[in-house]
């Protein structure tokens, strides 16, 4: 009941993007099959579901540019020099790779993992995951800023 409230609040933003309309509807189809069928399973491929359509959402950026990364860049620095349009490609690709990966494991610790390894897993470790990408691409974009200012001066 929790993800069709989940599902249903992200129905008035159905208009605004297609993607958000099949994953709201993928979500609500999740959430029949456990009902229909009293089963947990579906509930537990949720996260595998959030990570699909990241992946979607970032792998178009790429295809249609600017990537996903780069509009987050541009919030704090609007003119972008090349090379940084081309390490935020890099990062967004990075991201792809990441929820390729994290859905994988949240899929297969939803079918052939105890509920306490998924709840471990999907819970804890792939936020633990996702904090650390963050922090490692901060330091990268760091070391990066440094050596192209210093190309500059």
């Amino acid at each position: 009941m929790l993800l069709l409230l989940v599902a249903s609040t992200r129905l008035p933003k159905l208009a605004i993007s297609q993607l958000a309309r099949w994953s709201a509807a993928c979500a609500l189809v999740l959430v029949a099959v456990a009902i229909w069928y009293n089963a947990l399973l579906p509930l537990k491929l949720y996260p595998v579901l959030v990570n699909l359509v990241f992946l979607i959402t970032f792998a178009y950026s790429l295809r249609v540019p600017p990537s996903m990364v780069e509009r987050f860049a541009r919030l704090t620095e609007p003119n972008l020099p090349p090379e940084a349009i081309l390490y935020t490609r890099r990062v967004t690709q990075v991201w792809c790779g990441f929820f390729i990966l994290n859905g994988a494991i949240a899929g297969a610790t939803a079918i052939w993992a105890s509920q306490a390894l998924w709840s471990l897993y999907t819970g804890v470790i792939s936020y633990g995951l996702m904090g650390s990408l963050f922090a490692i691409e901060y330091l990268c974009r760091l070391r990066f800023k440094r050596r192209h200012q210093a190309q500059v001066n």
